[in-house]
């Protein structure tokens, strides 16, 4: 792998990093501290001008505005992302203009509408027998062409522009705290787009299920997940039937695999309270489990792997009458219409749907909710290792405004804990966070294509990229170590020096102080650091300059400064 990076240069920012040294605490934040404060924690850090545009404003009005987005007009944010296709496609559309190559060539050949080049690459496949059919090169070929003479594209598109719109928004929005919000819920409600259909449901889980509730109710926030197909496929719920449901009578409208066992998945039931509410001690039971686990038989999805979508749209079909491919529907035929207990609440027989809705409606007003909930977001905003005073002034906000997350997040940015000067830059960023905050500071303009993904993939965060349901880590711990501190640092030289396609940087208002290191270190520092750094870093800095590209070489290392790696 090339490497940026001296090795004498990553040996001795490395060591301070490992440290994560403080700054010289004071009794209390000073007026642009606190500034500087709210731009890392309420948004992604800033860009040039932002820390005098707050100060205009003044600061509390500032937070009030990031806290009402819907009045935050974010015209530059939208026409980045407005000529990225998927964002506005249904799921059913996605499935017909994405289809997953191997898919589209099994529902070809079993309607006999396989056309000739690609039944002869089928027969010369035969012969071959590679372990993979897209080995084939005559294969490959005449898929290609398929693809292009019918107006298609490679699934692979779909996460591309969905990771890029992530991007975008996340650098040009003017609706930072919202965009924080998005992060913070898709991590929390975490989806792994290697799953299956999930890369054609993601899209609309971002744009329908997240993004309307990031700062509403979480009771709303909770249903809408609970009813996303992306969810329902992730964990499993949409092959989730009543063992007493007949197997025809069950699997009605539903395309499911072959070989699924049939009877009550409890993935769903078990993650839901585990990890979206109640929290691993929220003091549920295995019978609990099971009970809301049959709570949720029959919430599934018509259609879930696109079906037949892209060949009917090619023959000039039309979508079913009962409803589009990868959309939600309750199948009554697979439900559990049994009695029900659930945390000591009695459920009665013949709720139908509503059985689901009474799971999520006890989970959402729970006190282990509360304090769940509580706990994740002052870890995220305040620190790693959460004030239990501000934990439970937080649940209780969350409690008494029935989960509004607007005055949840009021308990948490009007505290002294969030000012304290023990919260100020003692947050480890997270992958993301740390590309997304570099692109900010330097007023750097992106596309948010594939070379920016990638950086933050091999710094250990690729978007939708967790398997598990647990989500990426929010303390220090799980990110400071050697590797992914190394590639942070390659990261910064590369920013600096252009060397991430798709994205430009002009450093030209820095070039004036080359001749004089000092100067130059300086004036970097006080562009990316608002001039606040250790002497230790200073010094090291200082250490590693020399007069070839030296702005490039001063900026990249001060994106590497456990300084800028922390918010």
């Amino acid at each position: 792998m090339k490497r940026f990076l001296k090795q004498i240069t990553v040996l001795s920012l490395l060591a301070s990093m490992l440290a994560i040294p403080s700054t010289a605490k004071t009794p209390r934040l000073t007026e642009e501290q606190r500034i500087v404060h709210v731009l890392n924690r309420l948004g992604f850090g800033a860009r040039p001008g932002d820390i005098e545009r707050v100060k205009s404003i003044g600061l509390e009005n500032y937070i009030n505005q990031q806290l009402n987005p819907e009045k935050i007009t974010d015209t530059v944010a939208e026409n980045k992302v407005k000529d990225l296709a998927v964002l506005n496609m249904s799921v059913a559309e996605l499935y017909e203009k994405y289809p997953q190559p191997n898919q589209l060539l099994r529902q070809l050949q079993a309607r006999g509408l396989l056309p000739k080049d690609l039944e002869e690459a089928r027969d010369k496949q035969k012969n071959a027998t590679p372990a993979n059919p897209m080995d084939n090169p005559e294969y490959r070929k005449a898929i290609e062409e398929y693809y292009r003479e019918n107006g298609l594209q490679r699934p692979q598109r779909i996460m591309a522009e969905l990771q890029a719109s992530r991007i975008l928004r996340a650098v040009y929005s003017e609706r930072q705290l919202n965009e924080v919000m998005v992060d913070f819920w898709t991590n929390h409600f975490n989806i792994f787009a290697g799953k299956g259909a999930d890369r054609w449901l993601l899209p609309s889980y971002d744009r329908d299920t997240i993004r309307p509730h990031a700062m509403g109710k979480f009771s709303a926030l909770l249903q809408a997940t609970a009813q996303s197909p992306a969810m329902l496929f992730y964990l499993d719920n949409f092959q989730s039937v009543s063992p007493n449901a007949s197997r025809g009578r069950a699997q009605v409208m539903v395309q499911a695999p072959s070989q699924t066992r049939r009877g009550i998945n409890e993935n769903y039931a078990r993650e839901l309270m585990e990890l979206h509410t109640l929290g691993v001690d929220g003091g549920y039971t295995q019978k609990d489990v099971q009970e809301v686990a049959r709570c949720f038989t029959g919430w599934t999805i018509f259609q879930p792997r696109g079906g037949a979508v892209a060949v009917n749209a090619l023959r000039g079909g039309r979508e079913p009458m009962r409803g589009p491919a990868g959309s939600f529907f309750f199948n009554v035929r697979a439900h559990d219409d049994g009695e029900k207990t659930v945390l000591g609440n009695k459920i009665p027989a013949g709720g139908g749907f509503n059985d689901g809705l009474m799971v999520l409606d006890i989970l959402a007003r729970h006190p282990s909710t509360a304090k769940f909930i509580a706990t994740k977001l002052v870890r995220h905003f305040v620190a790693d290792v959460p004030p239990p005073a501000l934990v439970n002034r937080v649940a209780a906000a969350f409690t008494k405004s029935g989960g509004d997350i607007r005055e949840t997040l009021k308990a948490i940015f009007f505290s002294n804990e969030f000012y304290s000067a023990d919260a100020y830059r003692a947050k480890v960023k997270r992958p993301f966070e740390v590309a997304i905050s570099a692109i900010r500071v330097l007023g750097a303009d992106t596309n948010g294509g594939p070379g920016t993904h990638q950086w933050i993939a091999r710094m250990g965060e690729p978007l939708y990229g967790y398997q598990t349901p647990n989500g990426y880590s929010d303390t220090a711990e799980s990110w400071v170590n050697t590797g992914g501190l190394l590639e942070r640092m390659n990261f910064g030289v590369a920013l600096a020096g252009n060397r991430i396609p798709g994205t430009k940087v002009d450093l030209t208002k820095l070039a004036g102080e080359k001749s004089d290191k000092r100067k130059l270190i300086d004036q970097s520092l006080k562009t990316i650091l608002a001039g606040e750094v250790s002497a230790t870093t200073k010094e090291t800095l200082l250490k590693q300059v020399d007069q070839a590209d030296p702005v490039t070489k001063v900026v990249g290392l001060i994106l590497g400064t456990p300084e800028f790696q922390r918010q």
